[in-house]
């Protein structure tokens, strides 16, 4: 098996060393990839740096249309990426289909947004001081961005950070996570095939113990990160003085209130707190049900889990694949076996085959255990009966982590007044929180990071306000 080249500044390359990707499910190697060199490293950090004035000032054309030619090529290599994604993530392929569609999207958007991201004309001669002045505010990139990625969702999250990058005119430098490196691979390989020009993207699949030295780099002043607390907040401690995005997960809870649609909340709730193996910072891992409603949507959701398709990834029936390792597994079960030794009650699932993880239901959880304060990453959810809307919304405050949350009702003002009280970055009504469109802001609040991604807006954390006052105009 040949291992899989990497790209420096456009061009595809190898170095001394390799290592190999292994499928979760059943430990096949599905890949070796070579690792590049300290010496390919510094190129590619030269070659953005060098580019950077020449990548802010591409016209927006050039920009949307390398963006059109990858959303489609994606597209039509989707089958193939989708397989890709299974192999290397263990993901099942009914997801990493989804998956793949979304970056499609993702690489439309911002092809669109770079032809209409223009900027704003304002009017000055509000006061008298600025009769005759106008000012128009552009935006223009902080500099290279340094992308380092996670597994989960290794083509889509990759996506949204080198689209909005290249729409806004930064390169791009994108380091995956070591596990799931093969799909960044492929999309460098399209990227390739762009008239972008040398510079302005690589991929480069080194070590984690190798990323400080990306991350410390003056001449990357961004460092967008999508992964654990503890990393992305050493991160933000390492570089105070750089653009630092931060997408750090949490705990999402849905509410499901008295007047909800209880069929459809408990199939919403089961599928979505067990896709991707719960191994989404959406997924859904607390559940709050007004007590009229709490045994009968108990009971809805534990049925609808304890259905769920569940085992070989490739299986196109399957909706709740492997982990993403072994050790992944083990640690789902050590924090389940945690809450039952402390009172919890095991409704479905607890138990463990190698990298998969039964889809779990846990009631009677202790507030302080793990599954419930902390990211499980799993599929497991707990449930809990509260008394009215003012507990529940309480209990989703009650978290260190603010990313979404989900709540199941039929009245408009719950609904707003859900917005204005729930501490996250997003509230979706009537489905899970585990809900995202490609185009929305998204991200999160308290430890859940900071920024947001969604084109448009991750354009904005990529980019800054720079003025320009005309004077003696007639207005």
């Amino acid at each position: 098996m040949e291992p899989r080249a990497f790209y420096v500044a456009g061009r595809a390359a190898t170095g001394q060393g390799e290592f190999s990707v292994s499928n979760p499910y059943d430990g096949s190697v599905v890949a070796r990839v070579s690792v590049p060199t300290p010496e390919q490293v510094e190129e590619a950090i030269a070659a953005a740096d060098a580019v950077r004035d020449t990548a802010a000032r591409l016209p927006a054309h050039v920009r949307a249309t390398a963006l059109d030619h990858v959303s489609r090529r994606l597209a039509e290599r989707a089958e193939e990426l989708a397989r890709v994604i299974t192999a290397e993530n263990g993901k099942p392929l009914t997801w990493s289909r989804a998956e793949v569609g979304r970056a499609v999207s993702v690489f439309r958007l911002a092809a669109e947004e770079a032809r209409r991201f223009g900027g704003e004309l304002q009017r000055l001669d509000t006061d008298p001081g600025g009769t005759g002045r106008v000012a128009l505010i552009r935006r223009f990139p902080h500099g290279p961005v340094l992308a380092v990625t996670p597994f989960n969702f290794p083509l889509n999250l990759v996506a949204h950070k080198v689209a909005p990058a290249i729409a806004a005119g930064a390169p791009v430098i994108v380091k995956p996570a070591p596990a799931t490196p093969v799909s960044s691979l492929i999309l460098g390989g399209i990227l390739a095939e762009t008239d972008l020009p040398a510079g302005m993207f690589s991929v480069l699949p080194v070590p984690n113990d190798r990323a400080a030295a990306l991350v410390e780099d003056p001449r990357l002043p961004v460092v967008s990160f999508t992964g654990s607390g503890p990393v992305g907040y050493d991160i933000q401690r390492r570089v105070p003085d750089k653009q630092v995005i931060l997408e750090l997960g949490g705990n999402a809870a849905a509410v499901v209130l008295a007047d909800a649609d209880l069929d459809h909340a408990a199939a919403r709730i089961a599928t979505f707190a067990n896709y991707q193996g719960g191994q989404s910072c959406v997924s859904v891992q607390r559940v709050y049900a007004e007590r009229p409603v709490y045994a009968a949507l108990r009971d809805k959701i534990v049925a609808a889990v304890a259905a769920l398709p569940t085992g070989d990834p490739w299986d196109d029936k399957t909706q709740v694949g492997p982990l993403v390792d072994e050790k992944a597994a083990e640690r789902v079960a050590a924090w389940v076996d945690e809450a039952a030794a402390r009172g919890a009650t095991v409704l479905t699932g607890g138990t463990r085959d190698g990298a998969t993880y039964a889809p779990t239901v846990l009631a009677d959880v202790p507030a302080d255990a793990r599954v419930s304060c902390a990211e499980v990453f799993g599929p497991v959810l707990v449930i809990a009966p509260v008394d009215d809307a003012d507990a529940a919304f309480a209990a989703v405050n009650d978290s260190r982590f603010g990313l979404q949350a989900g709540v199941f009702t039929r009245d408009l003002a719950t609904a707003f007044r859900a917005h204005a009280e729930l501490e996250v970055g997003g509230v979706v009504i009537n489905d899970a929180p585990s809900y995202r469109a490609d185009q929305m802001p998204y991200g999160g609040v308290k430890e859940s990071g900071t920024g947001r991604e969604g084109v448009r807006s991750a354009m904005l954390d990529l980019t800054y306000e720079r003025v320009l006052v005309l004077t003696g105009l007639e207005l």
